[in-house]
């Protein structure tokens, strides 16, 4: 049997045990990178997706964080007379009542209700924007503020453990594989003098000042659904990475990617820095949408988080760089380092303005 075959006996398979008849069509969906995405139609319309258990090597663990806390956002949500059916994303059971079903060639396939009159956004156009995107965030932090974060599985370990990565990054200097240590001598001198720095946030959770949260770690704008009428942010999808982390590095990650005024890989560094009015923005998005949800704490490290996930970041693109570039796609020679080099240009341009964005999170707070 063809490769082409299996996939179509698969998602037959999948099909049948979820919606147990054939449904009107099922066509691939969306643009994702990580797991395969088909639309369903029946009476109604869903999200039918082969999950990547080479990244996400968890699948029912993975789900079981999906349950409770998308159980939890409906419960609230119909609390306080919000529409439910589009303030999250609502798991199909199959029929045998799992969240998963598991086919005879070892693929895992789950099923979502498609949220309808809604889109996605793939970059900011305006500064409003990245304030929804703020605000998005913000809910869902403000949603799962009283979910006990110690209860979810961790699907992927260390995921934003930074000193963690800043260890891996000093293996790959010593191990060298691709011989380019010496090369990168300048970049691995930039995080080796914050060695302390990137130990600032679990310090922080050790001494019991900064609380574990439920956190997304995937904050980009193309992980909201807004409504297709009036462009306000509806909900936060892509849950996979859904785990037990900091509230302080979801804000962060956003900044990194969102408040840049280049892109993640540009080559002429003096285009690399952090716009404020855009940080503002989103900023004023997100402590909105968390209503008072967070600590003290929290408020101040909110820019350290920014901070911090730009650090890490680049540390990753500098460690898949030495060891020749083994995790991250690259388009192009030194790719990983031309990444590596614009989020450290970033991090010095975040540490200047330090004092602007803790003034701003003073005013906005």
């Amino acid at each position: 049997m063809t490769t082409e075959n299996k996939n179509a006996r698969y998602i037959n398979d999948a099909l049948r045990a979820f919606f147990g008849k054939k449904p009107t069509y099922c066509i691939p969906y969306g643009n994702g990178h990580i797991n395969d995405t088909f639309l369903v139609v029946l009476q109604k319309r869903y999200i039918l997706q082969r999950m990547n258990t080479s990244i996400f090597t968890k699948p029912y663990e993975l789900m079981e964080n999906i349950l409770g806390i998308t159980s939890h956002m409906l419960s609230k949500a119909a609390m306080s007379g919000k529409d439910v059916s589009r303030c999250t994303l609502i798991v199909i059971p199959a029929i045998d009542g799992n969240s998963v079903f598991r086919d005879e060639g070892g693929n895992y396939w789950r099923v979502f209700e498609f949220v309808e009159s809604t889109v996605a956004r793939e970059k900011v156009e305006h500064t409003s924007d990245f304030e929804a995107c703020g605000e998005a965030f913000g809910q869902f932090q403000q949603l799962l503020s009283d979910y006990p974060a110690d209860k979810l599985h961790v699907t992927i370990e260390n995921f934003h453990n930074t000193p963690w990565r800043f260890e891996n990054l000093l293996t790959a200097e010593k191990k060298n594989t691709a011989g380019r240590a010496e090369e990168v001598a300048p970049e691995l001198e930039f995080a080796k003098a914050r060695a302390e720095f990137c130990k600032t946030l679990e310090n922080a959770y050790a001494n019991g000042t900064l609380p574990l949260r439920v956190t997304h770690n995937d904050t980009k704008l193309n992980n909201i659904l807004f409504d297709a009428t009036t462009g306000q942010p509806v909900c936060v999808v892509d849950l996979d990475t859904v785990m037990p982390g900091y509230s302080v590095n979801d804000f962060g990650d956003s900044i990194r990617f969102g408040a840049n005024t280049a892109t993640e890989d540009e080559t002429d560094l003096s285009k690399v820095s952090l716009d404020l009015e855009l940080f503002e923005a989103y900023a004023k998005g997100f402590l909105r949408g968390c209503n008072g949800s967070l600590t003290k704490t929290e408020l101040a490290l909110l820019p350290i988080g920014a901070i911090m996930m730009t650090l890490e970041c680049g540390m990753r693109f500098l460690t898949d760089y030495l060891d020749g570039d083994v995790y991250f796609k690259i388009h192009r020679d030194k790719h990983n380092l031309d990444r590596a080099r614009c989020q450290f240009a970033l991090v010095a341009d975040m540490e200047r303005k330090l004092p602007e964005m803790n003034a701003i999170i003073e005013r906005l707070n």
